[in-house]
């Protein structure tokens, strides 16, 4: 299954009562495993989880840590871009240029690499003494 149809599919499982908004997101790691993860929305609106952040810890809790590609779906006109918390997850666990598709789902997409998504990230080279 492709990144693309793991992300429209994943998206159905979303969790969006409250505000109707569905996204879906298929990440490829560098072993070339497929995680997806969906938007969990909650009542306590800041506590929602993003389909990207979803997608990430999925890979995470199977042993991967890197990320190869990434494809996001979400019910709107336009693609959608990450949330700025989503931009520096997939900058922790992509390299710099790694293509992240947002699409819709009457098929218009948009790719941009993590370093446009996020430019001048705080990584880990800032950690370090």
């Amino acid at each position: 299954m492709s990144l693309k149809d793991a992300a429209i599919a994943v998206r159905e499982n979303a969790y969006a009562p409250y505000s109707k908004f569905k996204v879906g997101a298929a990440v490829l790691a560098a072993s070339g495993k497929v995680y997806v993860g969906c938007n969990v929305e909650n009542a306590a609106y800041p506590e929602g989880t993003c389909a990207e952040a979803g997608a990430i810890a999925a890979m995470i809790a199977a042993g991967d840590t890197e990320l190869v590609e990434a494809y996001v779906v979400a019910g709107a006109e336009q693609p959608v871009p990450p949330c700025g918390g989503c931009r520096q997850k997939l900058a922790e666990f992509a390299k710099a240029d790694v293509e992240i598709t947002m699409a819709t789902l009457t098929g218009r997409e948009q790719v941009m690499r993590v370093d446009a998504l996020l430019p001048g990230a705080f990584d880990s080279a800032f950690l370090k003494d």
